[in-house]
């Protein structure tokens, strides 16, 4: 070859590694590769709205404000309180409009549990809340201490003693204070099927019954009403529970038919969600399923909005605060 054409050569071959190497240098890098420990290209996918069922009672109210923060500021949710009272909410997680409802006392709803858990299987069983809860009948210790027979449901049978919680509603009968008709309660059974001199009444809320106590309290006037463990108002009051004939499953057998003659048994709380959830949204499944404390954790959360007067959202959020190490065991 002359040695023109290899110098023509030479630097033609130049021009053309020069023209690649600028090109190599403009384009852009590789995407990594899952092998290489980069994340994936594709976008991340768009978290479902968790919808918490919240039912009309403060234990209720401060399970869903602890589990709404946690879900919101550890795994960035968007959370939406649905107000429901506890039976209707059972159809409404069977098709997904909720997610979940976070504390269910057991004794009330085994006709539910057989229907959407254990048969239709469209409600899922999210295990214990860690809570245990006991419905009863209570009166204040003043009253009991006047008349001892009155300790016991057999004091009632006694005309001249059940009168002395009387109203102008229920004339010579006693009456016994209830709440909203929604809730799970055997009264109106119990006081007919033991021959209760007594008439039960409906107050509507919570809140209307602890006004009634309140008011009766001031007084040293009787009354007599239903309620349940854990609350705050055992802190604030000198109550009595009532003695009732010994819970049974025998007797809980009877409920449809109105043969409920026996006390509330002891409620080991447990939560619900809906049968999609751990697809839908595994990492807030995951959180709903081990969220668990005990019950002197919901009675100081309820006490600081029941009696230190903090908001239901100040209240969980300084329970947050003071317990990292338990909600963190939560998230894994």
């Amino acid at each position: 070859m002359k040695p023109q054409r290899m110098l023509l050569m030479r630097t033609l071959t130049a021009i053309f590694l020069f023209v690649l190497l600028l090109a190599a240098c403009a384009a852009p890098p590789a995407p990594p590769s899952a092998s290489s420990g980069g994340e994936s290209a594709a976008a991340p996918a768009t978290k479902i709205t968790i919808k918490l069922a919240e039912n009309p009672w403060t234990g209720s109210q401060v399970n869903v404000a602890v589990a709404k923060q946690l879900l919101e500021e550890q795994l960035g949710y968007t959370v939406e309180i649905v107000t429901i009272d506890e039976n209707a909410q059972w159809p409404a997680l069977a098709n997904g409009d909720i997610s979940a409802s976070l504390e269910v006392w057991p004794s009330g709803h085994a006709e539910n549990v057989a229907q959407y858990i254990d048969d239709q299987k469209v409600v899922e069983n999210a295990g214990a809340l860690g809570v245990v809860g006991r419905i009863g009948w209570y009166a204040p210790s003043y009253v009991v201490a006047a008349h001892p027979e009155l300790a016991n449901w057999e004091g009632f049978t006694k005309p001249e003693l059940a009168g002395l919680f009387s109203t102008a509603e229920t004339g010579d009968k006693g009456q016994f204070l209830s709440g909203d008709p929604s809730w799970v309660q055997y009264d109106e059974s119990i006081v007919d099927n033991l021959g209760l001199e007594l008439q039960v009444t409906y107050a509507g809320s919570e809140e209307a019954i602890l006004a009634s106590l309140d008011s009766a309290y001031s007084r040293e006037e009787p009354v007599l009403f239903y309620f349940w463990t854990p609350h705050s108002i055992f802190a604030k009051y000198d109550l009595t529970r009532v003695s009732l004939p010994e819970y049974s499953d025998e007797c809980y057998a009877k409920a449809a038919s109105g043969g409920v003659d026996c006390d509330y048994p002891a409620d080991t709380l447990f939560k619900i969600v809906w049968a999609g959830l751990k697809e839908a949204a595994p990492d807030a499944y995951n959180l709903l399923t081990n969220l668990s404390y005990s019950t002197d954790d919901q009675i100081a959360m309820i006490a600081a909005v029941e009696v230190d007067g903090k908001t239901i959202t100040e209240a969980a959020a300084a329970w947050i605060a003071a317990n990292e190490s338990v909600w963190q065991g939560w998230l894994k």
